[in-house]
């Protein structure tokens, strides 16, 4: 009896699984808090400083999505991205809830993180802060910031786990 409970229970396992995918997602959106906080306090809207010849650090807003999709939208993609942020969130940590291979939880921990952060910012502030400023011979990258930097990762796993998965179903049927 005494072995049966020093052992792990499946619903623990299960529990502590959950709890590591949450973990990346709750840091991811903790770094993304703290970055802009940092921007928003040390640097006026709008200052640009020079780090390399390819990189600034910047102070800017987007009202919209990415690439500032609907910025000039009136104010009412405010509450549009919020809503879509928070029902995708939820069906993230669903998801997370079930057994998936590693590169997939950590995908969805990716998007959950930054989706969260860059709400959060929408809810706070009415538009999020972007700072980080890529540009090549005079053309300039979107700005944008840890929780875009974790929504593009993530989908970029989803994208090589889904083939990944993919081959190895193709790679299945071919060796029966």
């Amino acid at each position: 009896m005494t072995d049966k409970l020093l052992q792990p229970s499946v619903p623990n396992q299960v529990r502590a699984y959950q709890r590591r995918w949450l973990m990346i997602a709750f840091a991811a959106l903790v770094l993304d808090i703290i970055t802009k906080a940092g921007v928003s306090a040390l640097m006026p809207y709008g200052q640009s400083v020079p780090m390399t010849g390819f990189f600034n650090l910047v102070h800017t807003w987007n009202t919209g999505a990415a690439f500032s999709f609907l910025a000039d939208g009136g104010g009412w993609q405010r509450y549009f991205f919020i809503v879509i942020a928070f029902a995708v969130s939820v069906w993230i940590a669903l998801e997370l809830r079930k057994p998936l291979p590693a590169s997939q939880a950590l995908a969805y921990s990716l998007i959950l993180g930054g989706a969260l952060g860059n709400a959060f910012d929408r809810l706070l502030r009415g538009h999020v802060v972007d700072y980080l400023d890529f540009h090549l011979g005079g053309w300039h990258w979107p700005a944008f910031n840890v929780a875009d930097i974790a929504i593009v990762c993530g989908a970029a796993l989803m994208v090589f786990s889904s083939l990944r998965q993919a081959n190895d179903v193709s790679k299945e049927k071919t060796n029966e």
